[in-house]
Parts: structure tokens; C-alpha cells; sequence
């Protein structure tokens, strides 16, 4: 069955006038972002940004004993690839696919170029890039001084923001990375939140039944990210139809 694209998914472009839209969108490229699929490594070149629809990616950094944190994470609601405008060709983090999806890709010159043009898009992108500077400012006060159980309701929430269902499809190896933690501290957590009917867990698979009990456990963290994305992007409003450009890329096997 094939598999519907749509730009208007992701927020950045969906908000872009319809001038800016067209002179990109021929230059879009539809992409499957795979599980674990790394898009950038630290010190490599950026050949391309991204613009996740349907997919999560999670910019983490990696320290020589392998050790990995979370640093943030971007859905729908962004951009993976701010170095790239920001006055730099390589990052010293790591990009790698949370939550397999789509999205589309833009290659580097391209954006550089639009960014260049000092309009609406590079004033969307630096707002952008503010809220993520928030987001990875309160991850890091979040890790340090909330709760494991607290880590994971922040990040079970931010994540069914960004995909829309109630179903996540992660391991609790994955979350552990995440975070930063011990597998068997996610273990507890998450079995503390199966036992009071928050979440119920099989092998790879998180089911949310009751949200309100996620909200009840969050610490601040999730509602100061929430709102300052809010604040930033809250004129944002998505570009009435659809372009011819946009409509002819349609639907990719």
C-alpha cells in the first residue's frame, strides 16, 4: 500500500507562505527514516536537513566510554539540522531515529541559500531554534534533578505529543539510553507505572491508558517545554492548501 507524504505534517513547512513553499518544494525529497538510522555524527559534514513528519529523532551525545544522554528530540513540530544555518557544518552530537516514520529532506545549500534571503523562514527557524535551546536546557536540569519515574513521564509525553497515538513502539533500552539511566531503573519505573493501570508494557511496545496519570507524575519539565514552544510559535498557522508542487509528490511506495 503506498505511503502518503504530506509537508503540512511538519510544522515548519506547513507554516511557510505559499511563495517560499513553492520555490522549495521541488527540492523536497520524501524520506523513510528507519529505526536507529543515524542522520548525523559528530565532526561528519551535513549534507542535508531534515523535516520529520511522522518520525521522532533524538539528538544525544556520546561519551567515550559509550555512554549516551539525550539531549533533545524532534517530531513534527521541527527541523533536524540547525547547524546548518546557525554558522556551523557539523555538530558535535548525534542524530539517530527514535521512532521510524517519514519526512522529507532539504539539501544543505538549498536551505542555506533560502536562510540567506533574511525572510519569513529564517525568522521561523531561529524561533525554532530557541525552543529547542529551551528543551535541551530543562532536559538537562530535568535529568539531574527529577526522578527516573518522573524522566519517563516527561518523555512518554513529549513523545505521544509528537506522534499522535497512544502506542509507542520503543524498548525500555531505548528510553534507558535516553535518559541516561540503568535499564533496570526504567525497569521499575515502568512497572510502578503498569501497576497503577498508567501504561501497560510488552516487549517493545508502550500502550498509554490513562494519560492523566503521566500528567500526574510529570515533574515541571514537560509544561515549561510545552509552553515555550507555545509562546515561540504560537502565530505559527498552517498554509491554507495544498501546492501543485506539494500534491505531485503525493504518494511514494
Amino acid at each position: 500500500m503506498p505511503l502518503s507524504y504530506n509537508p503540512n505534517q511538519n510544522r515548519i513547512l506547513a507554516a511557510l507562505p505559499a511563495a517560499i513553499f513553492e520555490r522549495i518544494a521541488p527540492q523536497l525529497k520524501p524520506v523513510v527514516l528507519q529505526l536507529g538510522q543515524m542522520l548525523y555524527e559528530p565532526g561528519s559534514p551535513l549534507q542535508s536537513a531534515y523535516f520529520p513528519t511522522t518520525a521522532v529523532v533524538s539528538l544525544h551525545c556520546v561519551l567515550e566510554s559509550g555512554a549516551s544522554a539525550e539531549t533533545a528530540a524532534v517530531g513534527s513540530e521541527g527541523i533536524v539540522g540547525i547547524s546548518l544555518f546557525m554558522g556551523g557544518d557539523t555538530t558535535p552530537s548525534t542524530a539517530t531515529v527514535q521512532l521510524a516514520g517519514h519526512g522529507y529532506s532539504l539539501e544543505t545549500s538549498l536551505l542555506k541559500l533560502e536562510f540567506g534571503r533574511a525572510g519569513p523562514m529564517q525568522r521561523l527557524l531561529l524561533r525554532y531554534t530557541q525552543a529547542l535551546i529551551a528543551q535541551t536546557t530543562q532536559t538537562a536540569v530535568c535529568n539531574r534533578h527529577h526522578s527516573v519515574q518522573q524522566q519517563i513521564c516527561r518523555w512518554l509525553l513529549s513523545t505521544l505529543d509528537r506522534v499522535g497515538s497512544r502506542e509507542i513502539v520503543v524498548t525500555q533500552e531505548m528510553i534507558a539510553g535516553a535518559l541516561g539511566v540503568r535499564r533496570e531503573s526504567v525497569t521499575d519505573a515502568a512497572a510502578a507505572l503498569q501497576h497503577a493501570g498508567v501504561i501497560r508494557y510488552r516487549r517493545g511496545h508502550i500502550s498509554v491508558l490513562e494519560r492523566s496519570g503521566l500528567e500526574t507524575g510529570v515533574c515541571e519539565c514537560y509544561a515549561v517545554v510545552k509552553h515555550e514552544m507555545g509562546r515561540l510559535l504560537s502565530d505559527v498557522r498552517v498554509r491554507e492548501g495544498r501546492s501543485a508542487a506539494a500534491s505531485s509528490r503525493g504518494a511514494v511506495a
